[in-house]
C-alpha cells in the first residue's frame, strides 16, 4: 500500500517506522564516527550510555540517553580552536538532581498547557501542573527525565543516532500509547540535524522540541549575540506564560528581530520581575517545510547559528530565571542571560486553541519533524 502523507501544524504524517534495540555495554565503538561508553546510573540501577559523534571535520557531539539529551557541542571559532556551545554538566547527577531541561527531547507536549486541562474528542484531560496554574514541558517526569533507547545508524550525511521512548497510556495523564523516535545527526557540513516521528494508538496532543541552551561564544553574557528571527509575528502572553490566542506584529515593538540586531539591545524592556524574553515566535513561511527561522553571530569567536525548521514556531528564551547556582562544564557558572535556546515548536498550549496550527495526533497517523542547527564561522 502506499505512503500517504498528510500535514498536522507543520509536521508531516506518515506511516510508522520500526523501533531498534540497544546494548548497554560500556565504551564500545559502534561505527565509524560513533562511540558509546557508561555516562553513570539512575536511581533505579538503569544505565545511562553516552553517545559520542565526531564528524568528518573533528566537531564533536555527545548525545545520551537520559532524556535523549545533547550534553556537549565542540564547534571551531573564526581561528580553529573547538568550544563547547551547549549547557550541560559531566556527571549524570546533576541532570538527575533537577536542571532546567539543558538539551532534552522534550515532550509529550513542550511549552505550556494551560491549567493542565485539555479536551480531546469530547473527552477531558489533567495533566500535573508543574509551573504555576499550568503544566510545562510534559508534566512532572516529561520525555527529558526518561532513559531513552538507543542506537547507531548509517547516515550518509555524517555520524548519527536513533533514540526511541514508548510512553504509555496515561502517563503523565496523556491519552495514547506514543512511539517517539528523534534521530540525532552531526553532519559532515557541520550541523545537528534532529528528525523527530511519532505514532499513537489514540488522539492525542503532541509537541516535542530540543531544548538545548546556547552560548557561542562559551560562556558569558549572551547580550553581544546577535540574532534575526524569520518572523513578524509572535504570541503575547498573560501573567502565567499561556497566549491570548492573537498574534501581534513584531514591528516597533522590543520583539522585532527581522534584521539582525543585539540581544541585549532591548532585553531589559521584556517582562517585569524576570525581564527578557521567552515567547514563541510564529515563524514567517513556517510549518511548510524545511524554513529559515533563526541566524545569530558572536563577534568574540566568530561563530554562527542558523537554524531551520518544519515547525510553525520557535521559542526564543533568554535564560531570565538561570542565577549562578549551576555550575556546567569546565566550571562554568550559568547565570542570568548567559544562554538563549530556540525551541522549535507548535504554539504553546495549542490543543487548547483552535486556531493554532493543531498538535493533535491521530491514530493511523505519524508526526514528523525535522530541526537543523548549522554553525559556521565569519
Amino acid at each position: 500500500m502506499a505512503a500517504a502523507f498528510l500535514m498536522l501544524g507543520g509536521a508531516t504524517l506518515a506511516p510508522a517506522g520500526a523501533k531498534p534495540p540497544i546494548s548497554n555495554k560500556s565504551t564500545v565503538k559502534t561505527s565509524a564516527g560513533v562511540t558509546k561508553s557508561v555516562f553513570g546510573k539512575l536511581p533505579n540501577g538503569a544505565t545511562v550510555t553516552l553517545y559520542t559523534l565526531v564528524n568528518s571535520k573533528g566537531v564533536t557531539a555527545k548525545i545520551m540517553t537520559y532524556g535523549a539529551t545533547l550534553t556537549e557541542l565542540r564547534v571551531p571559532d573564526r581561528n580553529g580552536k573547538p568550544g563547547n556551545v551547549v549547557a550541560g554538566f559531566d556527571k549524570l547527577d546533576s541532570y538527575v538532581a533537577g536542571c532546567p531541561y539543558f538539551g532534552a527531547t522534550v515532550g509529550r507536549v513542550a511549552n505550556r498547557i494551560a491549567k493542565g486541562t485539555f479536551k480531546v474528542e469530547g473527552k477531558t484531560y489533567h495533566v500535573p501542573v508543574n509551573n504555576g496554574p499550568n503544566s510545562l514541558h510534559g508534566g512532572l517526569k516529561g520525555f527529558d527525565k526518561r532513559n531513552w533507547t538507543a542506537t547507531p545508524v548509517a547516515s550518509a550525511e555524517g555520524p548519527s543516532v536513533k533514540f526511541t521512548y514508548l510512553s504509555r497510556d496515561g502517563e503523565e495523564g496523556y491519552p495514547g500509547n506514543l512511539n517517539a523516535t528523534v534521530v540525532y545527526t552531526l553532519t559532515n557540513k557541520n550541523e545537528i540535524k534532529l528528525e523527530y516521528t511519532a505514532t499513537t494508538d489514540k488522539a492525542t496532543p503532541i509537541n516535542l522540541t530540543n531544548h538545548s541552551y546556547f552560548n557561542l561564544a562559551g560562556e558569558g553574557d549572551i547580550s553581544d549575540h546577535e540574532l534575526m528571527l524569520n518572523a513578524k509575528y509572535y504570541l503575547p502572553v498573560d501573567a502565567t506564560q499561556i497566549p491570548t490566542g492573537e498574534s501581534k506584529p513584531v514591528a516597533g515593538t522590543a520583539m522585532d528581530f527581522t534584521k539582525s540586531h543585539k540581544i541585549g539591545d532591548h532585553i531589559m524592556e521584556i517582562g517585569d520581575d524576570n525581564p527578557g524574553y521567552d515567547h514563541n515566535y510564529n515563524i514567517t513561511g513556517g510549518g511548510s517545510g524545511l524554513t529559515l527561522t533563526a541566524k545569530v553571530y558572536e563577534p568574540t569567536s566568530g561563530r554562527t547559528l542558523t537554524m531551520y525548521t518544519t515547525e510553525p514556531g520557535v521559542q526564543f528564551y533568554t535564560g531570565n530565571f538561570l542565577d549562578g547556582t549551576l555550575t556546567g562544564h569546565g566550571g562554568v557558572n550559568y547565570n542570568v542571560h548567559n544562554l538563549f535556546c530556540l525551541e522549535a515548536q507548535h504554539y504553546p498550549d495549542s490543543i487548547n486553541h483552535p486556531r493554532f496550527p493543531s498538535s493533535l495526533l491521530r491514530p493511523g497517523q505519524t508526526y514528523h519533524q525535522t530541526t537543523v542547527y548549522a554553525f559556521g564561522t565569519k
